[in-house]
């Protein structure tokens, strides 16, 4: 079981719960900072001055005092009427995601909530309740209100939700797992939605799906190395030391072991190509920057885990409630802008790379890979598509965080977009993993004419991968279900455990 303080939550262990169900629960020093903290609440609630979302309205109704008996209706409205999400419902690991950052924040001692609440969240975590979230509604600032609000209604017996894939009521939800909805007290409702949970929950699945993703970039790119008989001299180690940036040491590590003990490498050694294009010597240092990109995300994302990003802020050591704004999302917002141009850039070299592979003029491979060009037309259209999510992926690069417009009658004048740019990210993300699809199934199938060499040991795996799932393309048949078996060896991370399995783990840093 994870136990949960609020400051020793990791990236890998968000990864367990969302995906692997691993059971959660409070540490003591967690249990004990969340009663601490509300004591204080308690304390504020008895008395008679105005504390912002305690004893007054949220945004620009916080002029506005609310009495005693009137503020625990105040909690149970602002989670109806902040429910306002539209869209596609988030997957259910990004919810669990979610849950888990939101019950950890709260362990941390800052929020002022009651501990049977975080409890409760914890328990449908457990019991796998995943309430239905839309994924669009947040400017992610005031915290990712819309889409929390729709996770923190089913705490309330209200809203939808998935139990073992059905969508019921938040009501039949929790019936069906032994649980009753709980009535939120002072402050609860405003500590349960004001903070980054939906933007860094969408962030830590990406982050986690990137990894095996620039894995996978060094293995495509091996492989159309191998096909388009490129050389290895651009990966000599030294060229990478006298400009030692993490990710391009990484990658050129990665592309030797990769390639190693290549007899197609080997057949032309001498031959009188000086050097490679562009999409292939500059591998180490186009994927290498997006490497880089990926560990400033993961030192962000980690911080963020364990951020208490709620408003007010309940002081332990003073008993003050300070009004600030860690609900912001800008640390997010512009990671996760700058993970969509370094995934982009990935698609971007890979296509150019599938473009030599399939020109006969720059391959010196037969025109489309096929072998009755004319009457066939082999893998040409494969290129289409990946040129067709490149130019989409220009599109969704845009920086979300360019852009912000004022909420609650200007109140809130300044807002991240953080969770636009986090959704853009994981679109982008599914788009690379086709176009690298598309890149392995014609290096594959570009290996395959130079028969009888044979290519390196990382190279030879992945190339088994490929063809124990894809066969050779004799003649022409639809490209799409290769594509899609591909996808899938890439999604599941099996291409990259099968390469690992023969040459060790690939290196992102």
């Amino acid at each position: 079981m994870i136990l949960l303080d609020g400051n020793s939550l990791t990236l890998a262990y968000v990864a367990k719960v969302a995906r692997g169900c691993e059971p959660v629960g409070l540490s003591e020093a967690g249990r004990q900072q969340i009663i601490d903290s509300r004591k204080i609440v308690d304390k504020i609630l008895d008395e008679e001055s105005p504390v912002y979302g305690i004893s007054t309205g949220f945004g620009d109704f916080s002029k506005i005092f609310i009495s005693k008996e009137k503020r625990e209706k105040l909690q149970r409205n602002l989670i109806l009427s902040h429910a306002t999400g539209v869209g596609d419902y988030l997957p259910e690991d990004v919810v669990r995601s979610a849950m888990l950052l939101r019950a950890n924040s709260l362990a941390k001692g800052y929020s002022g909530i009651k501990l049977s609440t975080v409890e409760m969240l914890l328990e449908m975590l457990n019991r796998r309740v995943c309430p239905a979230v839309p994924s669009k509604g947040s400017v992610g600032a005031s915290g990712d209100l819309a889409p929390l609000s729709h996770m923190v209604l089913v705490m309330l017996g209200e809203g939808q939700a998935f139990v073992n894939g059905k969508l019921v009521s938040g009501a039949e939800a929790l019936a069906q797992c032994g649980l009753k909805p709980v009535a939120l007290g002072g402050k609860e409702g405003l500590a349960l939605i004001n903070g980054t949970q939906i933007m860094t929950a969408v962030g830590c699945m990406v982050w986690q799906d990137a990894v095996d993703l620039l894995k996978t970039a060094d293995v495509a790119a091996a492989l159309c190395t191998e096909a388009l008989k490129g050389t290895r001299t651009a990966f000599d180690l030294r060229i990478s030391k006298v400009r030692p940036h993490v990710g391009q040491l990484a990658t050129t590590d990665n592309m030797l072991r990769l390639t190693a003990e290549s007899p197609i490498i080997e057949s032309h050694i001498n031959c009188s190509k000086v050097q490679d294009a562009y999409s292939l010597r500059c591998v180490p240092q186009v994927h290498g920057a997006s490497k880089d990109a990926l560990r400033r995300m993961e030192e962000t994302l980690s911080i963020e885990i364990n951020a208490a990003t709620d408003n007010p802020l309940i002081m332990p050591d003073t008993g003050e409630a300070i009004s600030g704004g860690n609900f912001h999302g800008q640390p997010i917002a512009l990671v996760m802008d700058y993970l969509k141009l370094a995934l982009a850039e990935i698609g971007n070299i890979s296509e150019r790379r599938i473009n030599r592979l399939l020109d006969s003029h720059l391959s010196e491979l037969p025109p489309f890979l096929t072998a009755y060009p004319g009457e066939d037309s082999g893998l040409m259209i494969t290129q289409y598509t990946a040129a067709s999510l490149v130019s989409e992926n220009k599109v969704l690069v845009h920086p979300a965080s360019a852009d912000s417009i004022p909420t609650s009658a200007n109140q809130e004048d300044h807002v991240s977009m953080g969770t636009i740019a986090a959704r853009q990210a994981r679109e982008i993300l599914e788009n690379v993993r086709y176009i690298l699809a598309i890149e392995c199934l014609a290096a594959a199938q570009g290996i395959d004419f130079l028969s009888p060499l044979k290519p390196g040991k990382g190279t030879g795996a992945a190339h088994q991968a490929i063809r124990e799932v894809v066969p050779h393309l004799d003649e022409d048949r639809m490209p799409a279900p290769d594509i899609k078996k591909i996808y899938s060896l890439i999604a599941e991370g099996i291409l990259v455990k099968k390469v690992e399995d023969a040459i060790g783990l690939l290196k992102i840093v």
